[in-house]
């Protein structure tokens, strides 16, 4: 195949800026507190990661990449163990808890190692750049003018509450992509790999160390043209370039 340009679509969180390791401070808190208050009945931070987990996944489900769905899952669970051993609730404890599960949305935004130098290289070499990111505008939106992404995508920016196979087939739709030459790139498996996959587009699949449980599962949609797994946003560039070659 000739060089030619693409349409490269990036995720945003864990893929271009950092993300998860924030939600995991902020649940190394947590799990401590629980743990504090519920010393007496034995309680470990394993049974509580497993509760909170679970309760958080069932959320997202229901209503997408929301706000508040985090520091609600962290209520949730401390209301399912003070349920099960008989500990009474208390308004206070429930409010700190509030607090602190918001407190992750106010982290300072960190760009992975390369993220300039990656999409200046795909931009210079011609390709047309696309950020397409799941949560809440507000939030979504302070961390693209923290980190100037709009110098590289522009108005090319789709943010949805709802990251699945019928958004992503809406904007591919909207702006009637080429899906020969387009291309989906993220760390989610589940919100990036698999709508990708399903709407016949090409896919930079970026494994990272530390996933949240949510992002994890199955791939069971074989690709219409290419699926590539590398370990770093780095990587991305020679992938396509090398495909294109």
């Amino acid at each position: 195949m000739n060089q030619q340009s693409q349409h490269l679509i990036f995720d945003l969180d864990d893929t271009l800026i950092h993300c998860n390791k924030y939600f995991e401070l902020v649940l190394g808190e947590y799990f401590e507190q629980m743990t504090a208050w519920f010393e007496p009945y034995g309680l470990t931070t394993e049974l509580v990661r497993a509760k909170q987990i679970e309760i958080d996944v069932a959320g997202v489900n229901k209503v997408g990449f929301a706000s508040v769905n985090f520091p609600e899952s962290l209520i949730a669970t401390y209301r399912f163990f003070s349920e099960q051993y008989g500990r009474e609730l208390n308004a206070e404890e429930e409010k700190q808890l509030f607090s602190l599960g918001m407190s992750v949305y106010e982290q300072e935004v960190e760009a992975y190692p390369g993220m300039v130098e990656t999409l200046e290289r795909l931009r210079g070499e011609g390709h047309h750049l696309y950020l397409y990111t799941g949560g809440e505008a507000r939030i979504q939106q302070r961390k693209i003018e923290q980190m100037k992404l709009a110098d590289y995508f522009d108005d090319r920016i789709y943010i949805r509450q709802h990251k699945n196979v019928e958004a992503l087939e809406n904007i591919l739709t909207l702006k009637h992509f080429d899906r020969h030459c387009t291309w989906m790139i993220g760390n989610s498996l589940r919100t990036d790999v698999m709508p990708a996959l399903s709407a016949g587009i090409n896919c930079i699949y970026i494994e990272q160390k530390l996933e949240w449980e949510y992002n994890l599962v199955e791939i069971n949609v074989k690709p219409h043209h290419v699926l590539y797994t590398v370990s770093a946003l780095t990587e991305v560039p020679e992938v396509i370039h090398n495909h294109l070659t």
